[in-house]
C-alpha cells in the first residue's frame, strides 16, 4: 500500500501463493489462515470499549494489547495482552492490524491519525470527533496512509437494506428533487445535563488524570469529569447531542445522500448563555442544507417545541414529477454498504468510512455552536468555516493543550 510498510496480514497472504504449506496455515474447512487472522488492539477499556470490541464485526480477531489510563480498567489477570496506558508504544508495534478506540471524544481525532500514520485500520466510538476540524484532519490522514475506518454506529446499515430508504437515497443522490424546503426530518434525542458544583478531589492513584486530560484544557480533577459523565462536559464531548445524536445522523445522511456535505445553517433553541464548562438544557436545533431540507434535533422538554410545518411527509417517488417518476425507474440501486471486516479485506472505504462520519458528526457540531452562540450560525461545506462570525467560528477548530496539536 502506498505510504505504508507492507502489513503483516499481507506479507503472510503473499508468502502463501510462493510456497508449499500445509493447509492448516493456507486455511480451508475448519481452518482460519495467519493471513486472515486479524491481529486488534483496544485503547480504552472501559464499558464503552468492550462493547465497541465486539461491535467491530470481525472475524476471531486476536486481541494482542489493551490500553487504558486507568490502571484499574486493563485488569492484571494473565493472558496473553499486553497491557499499556500510553497508546503511543502500543500504536508502535508492528504486529497490529487493527485498533479500536474506545476513549472520550476528545482523545479520537489524534489517536485516530497517528494510528493512520502507524499502518493501522481504525473502529472508532461516537462520536467521532470533539470539533469540527479534528473529523476533517481523520478522513485526510484516512486518504492519504490508507487506512480503513469505522465509525462505531451502525444505523445506516439498515437504512441501506429498506426499501423506502433507498427510493430516497436514489432520488436524493441522482438530484431527482431540486426543492427540499418543505420536508423536516426529526430526530430525538435525550438532553442530559453537567453539573455545575464541581470540587477539586484527590486524583485517584490509578488514573494518569493528564494523560486522560490529554489536549483538553486543565481543569480540577472531578469524578464527573472521567469514564461515562465526562460527556456532558464540553471539553470532552457534546452531551446527549453528540453522543445519541451520532446514531440519528449517522443514517440521515446516507438516506439523504449528505455524506459529502454538512448542512449550511443551525438554528438553536436552548437555554443561554450556556455554562463555559457543562452543558445545560436545550430544546433542539434546526439543521438546514443547502437544496432546503431540515433536520431538527430535539431534546428535552426546554422551553417551545418546534412546531414550524413541513408540506412534505417523505421524500419518495411521491414527491417527484412525471419525468422524474421515470428516471427513478431506470436507476439502480446503491452498492452494498462494506462492513469494517470487508473493507479490510477489499481495501475500500466502510460502510461508516471517515469522510461520511465527519459529515454526520459536523452537523452535530453545527447545532451545539448554534447552542453556545446562542444564535443562528451559517457555514460554508466547502470551506468548512462558519461565514461571518469569528465567535462562533471559533468553535471549529479550537486549540489543544501542549504539546498536544493536530
Amino acid at each position: 500500500m502506498a505510504n505504508k510498510q507492507i502489513s503483516r496480514r499481507g506479507f503472510l497472504g503473499a508468502a502463501a501463493v510462493l510456497a508449499v504449506v500445509p493447509r492448516h496455515v493456507l486455511g480451508g474447512p475448519g481452518e482460519q489462515a495467519p493471513s486472515d487472522t486479524i491481529t486488534a488492539a483496544l485503547i480504552g477499556n472501559g464499558g464503552r470499549g468492550r462493547g465497541s470490541w465486539g461491535a467491530m464485526g470481525l472475524s476471531k480477531p486476536r486481541q494482542l494489547a489493551v490500553c487504558d489510563v486507568d490502571s484499574k480498567r486493563i485488569g492484571g489477570e494473565p493472558d496473553n495482552k499486553t497491557r499499556y496506558q500510553d497508546f503511543r508504544p502500543l500504536l508502535d508495534r508492528q504486529d497490529l492490524d487493527v485498533v479500536c478506540i474506545a476513549t472520550p471524544p476528545h482523545w479520537h481525532a489524534l489517536i485516530c491519525i497517528a494510528a493512520a500514520q502507524a499502518g493501522k485500520d481504525i473502529f472508532c466510538e461516537k462520536p467521532m470527533t470533539k470539533f469540527i476540524a479534528e473529523g476533517r484532519a481523520i478522513a485526510e490522514a484516512c486518504k492519504r496512509y490508507n487506512a480503513v475506518f469505522q465509525i462505531g454506529t451502525f444505523g445506516r446499515f439498515g437504512q441501506s437494506r429498506s426499501r423506502g430508504s433507498i427510493e430516497t437515497h436514489k432520488i436524493m443522490t441522482h438530484g431527482l428533487l431540486k426543492d427540499c424546503s418543505g420536508f423536516v426530518h426529526k430526530a430525538g434525542t435525550p438532553s442530559r445535563t453537567g453539573r455545575t458544583d464541581l470540587k477539586p478531589e484527590p486524583v485517584p492513584p490509578n488514573l494518569d488524570y493528564d494523560l486522560w486530560l490529554g489536549p483538553a484544557p486543565y481543569k480540577p480533577y472531578n469524578k464527573a469529569r472521567v469514564h461515562y459523565s465526562n460527556r456532558f462536559y464540553w471539553d470532552y464531548e457534546g452531551g446527549d447531542l453528540t453522543n445519541f445524536g451520532a446514531h440519528r445522523m449517522d443514517p440521515f445522511t446516507w438516506t439523504y445522500g449528505k455524506d459529502d456535505t454538512a448542512p449550511v445553517k443551525a438554528v438553536p433553541h436552548a437555554q443561554w448563555p450556556q455554562h463555559p464548562d457543562a452543558v445545560r438544557p436545550w430544546g433542539w436545533a434546526e439543521l438546514t442544507y443547502a437544496d432546503g431540507l431540515r433536520v431538527v434535533v430535539q431534546g428535552g422538554k426546554w422551553g417551545k417545541p418546534y412546531d414550524k410545518p413541513a408540506t412534505l411527509r417523505a421524500i419518495n417517488a411521491s414527491a417527484l414529477d412525471e419525468a422524474g417518476r421515470q428516471k427513478l425507474a431506470t436507476l439502480p440501486d446503491p452498492e452494498p454498504l462494506l462492513s469494517f471486516s470487508q473493507a479490510i479485506k477489499e481495501r475500500r472505504p466502510a460502510g461508516g468510512n471517515a469522510e461520511a462520519a465527519h459529515r454526520a458528526t459536523t452537523a452535530l457540531h453545527l447545532a451545539n455552536i448554534a447552542i453556545r452562540v446562542g444564535r443562528a450560525v451559517h457555514f460554508d461545506p466547502v470551506k468548512e468555516q462558519i461565514v461571518g462570525d469569528d465567535h462562533a467560528n471559533r468553535f471549529v477548530n479550537q486549540p489543544m493543550r501542549a504539546p498536544w496539536h493536530l
